[in-house]
């Protein structure tokens, strides 16, 4: 018979700095899960799970339930969960009413491997490390924990507890809770279990334990952590993707995002999968049984590639109206968002528009390149059915199948829902074939940015230059203009250097403008 669970997730997790500005810190991701996923598959299947909701709490809650569920959650809201009078102890107690049994208790950032101990008797978790000053420690003799030892406090058979206890004796826990109120709140279940320990025995286990509360140590979690064959994602501050058995949910803080991404589900159906369940800020699908195209790519793979997307790119007739809106909205797209981006770029990274030299090639300043852009030419795009972040990352392959599915759709182009511009899918293909991101992923890339100077250097795979080429020549047999996707794939490269780290942003930016100016420079004429 299973029995109950307590994780605390109340708290803002200060500790984790960026990581929780637009989530919870038990949604923090290890291996393609938040890390709470992680903390309730260490538990057999039929036990129940009480959980204190606080800080992003909506976000906790959909989560678990989109995702699990068959699993039985009770939730309690704290308030506050922050400030003064906040505290570990104020979470317990929010819980107190689903906790009229015996239960185990585990922080949200506590992993562990081995097996959990039921709370058929009082225990407390503990691992062996040498820095022992940023932690609570049990003082064990015996197996049999005798004291609990506040932060900073050095004695003889001390050992790092981990935030995981039993609690058989649950009446006297929540007895202990109560009797001094400031002292509960602040200390949490440590002030309750020595109740346990004075009145009762408390047996010590010991565990392999990965702390994942602050940056370093969850580092090293997510390193011990790692899955082989897992897919490579790059890391964005306010969206995730995450995989959890046969589900895979997407996370964005933005609600927007989601609720478009959910509508264009019935424009885009047949190539994207079937999203079954949604939430403000997430959605779910089932896991498709295939390979990410940039694992398997080969160029007959890649030729069925460019025959199913040409099926895909439906192009659409426009009215005069209609047709003046899509202009307007290739604009916003292109040209507003490009120097919007850039502008962005200089701020986070702290640069200026003094690139003269990129890989030893004498650069113009980004803003005259910019501006001898003939953006009407550019503008007038195809408008037609799109993905808008078409790249190999987010495209499956099944050999079984024969089958091609499309992932991670943008939301809307410019606003629209509907019609987008079938050049930028284009465009989109060819930046992840240039800039594969298992290259980026692999640190397999340098660049700097030193006095006005670029270098970079870009590993790239021979599939993929074949590839490029192979590319070049499908725009061109398909009555595209080759030079018009060119330029915005180099617009593409500068508009993401904004959004991610360092140095791969200076890469993306340093290779945006040498290829726009390169491009510029070519022979072939734009001919919308």
């Amino acid at each position: 018979m299973g029995y109950r669970v307590v994780i605390p997730t109340a708290g803002i997790g200060s500790r984790l700095g960026g990581l929780t500005k637009y989530i919870n810190k038990s949604l923090v991701s290890i291996a393609n899960r938040p890390t709470i996923s992680h903390v309730i598959e260490q538990f057999p299947e039929d036990c129940e799970f009480v959980i204190a909701l606080g800080y992003k709490g909506k976000l906790v809650q959909d989560f678990l339930e989109l995702t699990y569920p068959d699993k039985i959650f009770y939730f309690k809201q704290v308030n506050p969960f922050e400030g003064i009078k906040s505290g570990l102890g104020l979470s317990l107690l929010a819980c107190e009413e689903y906790l009229q049994e015996p239960f185990v208790f585990i922080s949200c950032d506590t992993l562990v491997k081995g097996e959990v101990k039921k709370p058929d008797h009082n225990w407390m978790g503990y691992t062996k490390i040498d820095d022992l000053s940023q932690y609570r420690t049990l003082s064990i003799e015996k197996n049999i924990v005798k004291e609990i030892c506040e932060k900073g406090i050095i004695k003889e058979n001390i050992h790092a507890y981990i935030g995981l206890a039993g609690v058989y004796d649950f009446k006297l826990f929540w007895n202990k809770m109560h009797t001094d109120n400031f002292d509960a709140i602040k200390q949490g279940e440590s002030y309750a279990m020595r109740s346990l320990i004075f009145d009762s025995e408390v047996l010590a286990y010991k565990f392999e334990w990965f702390d994942t509360g602050n940056l370093k140590a969850l580092d090293i979690a997510r390193k011990a952590y790692i899955e082989t064959n897992s897919p490579n994602i790059l890391e964005k501050k306010n969206e995730a993707i995450w995989f959890i058995g046969d589900r895979v949910v997407k996370y964005s803080d933005d609600k927007s995002f989601i609720t478009n991404r959910v509508k264009r589900v019935l424009e885009l159906k047949g190539y994207v999968p079937e999203i079954y369940s949604y939430r403000s800020n997430m959605y779910c699908y089932k896991k498709i049984e295939a390979k990410v195209l940039s694992e398997v790519i080969t160029i007959s793979i890649f030729d069925k590639l460019m025959d199913y997307s040409n099926k895909f790119w439906t192009k659409k007739i426009l009215n005069k109206n209609q047709d003046r809106e899509f202009i307007k909205n290739c604009t916003k797209f292109y040209k507003g968002k490009t120097y919007e981006r850039i502008e962005l770029f200089y701020k986070n990274f702290e640069k200026n528009d003094n690139a003269v030299l990129i890989n030893g090639e004498r650069m113009p300043l980004l803003r005259d390149l910019l501006n001898k852009i003939d953006w009407n030419s550019l503008c007038k795009g195809k408008p037609g059915r799109f993905h808008g972040d078409f790249h190999f990352e987010n495209i499956l392959w099944s050999e079984k199948e024969d089958k091609f599915t499309f992932l991670d759709w943008r939301q809307d182009f410019a606003g629209d829902i509907e019609i987008g511009d079938i050049y930028y899918d284009l465009a989109k293909l060819m930046h992840g074939i240039i800039v594969n991101h298992g290259v980026i992923a692999s640190d397999n890339y340098e660049a700097s940015w030193i006095d006005g100077e670029i270098n970079f250097q870009l590993g790239r795979k021979k599939i993929l230059v074949d590839c490029e080429l192979r590319f070049n020549n499908f725009i061109i047999s398909m009555g595209y203009d080759l030079k018009k996707v060119r330029i915005l794939t180099a617009l593409i490269y500068l508009n993401i250097a904004a959004l991610h780290h360092f140095p791969y942003s200076i890469l993306l930016y340093g290779l945006g403008k040498k290829m726009l100016k390169n491009e510029m420079e070519a022979d072939y004429a734009i001919n919308p």
